[in-house]
């Protein structure tokens, strides 16, 4: 692996990172946040295993790519109520701050 790798390349990295915040979340977080933060794992998990199973290289980003277009549509078809996609979106973003 070449050293001069981002975070952002080595999706790895970013996967147990995302993991390591998911599970950092059970003993603190409130209903709402332990809900929104099983949904986006939910949806991350899927993303990940869908660009796995593709057998293609992939990088952090494309797992951003693929977790923001499902989220997009999810939302679009009113899986959410408002209060869960402020509680989701906010968990999102620290996610995906992972990748920096």
């Amino acid at each position: 692996m070449k050293s001069n790798m981002t975070a952002v390349s080595v999706p790895e990295q970013f996967i147990d990172a995302a993991a390591d915040l998911f599970d950092a979340l059970v003993p603190v977080a409130t209903d709402d946040e332990l809900f929104a933060a099983g949904y986006l794992r939910g949806h991350f998990d899927l993303a990940v295993g869908t660009l796995q199973v593709a057998a293609e290289p992939f990088t952090a980003a494309d797992v951003i790519t693929q977790v923001s277009s499902t989220l997009t549509q999810a939302i679009a078809n009113g899986e959410l109520t408002e209060q869960d996609q402020q509680h989701v979106n906010a968990i999102w973003l620290r996610v995906q701050q992972l990748a920096d």
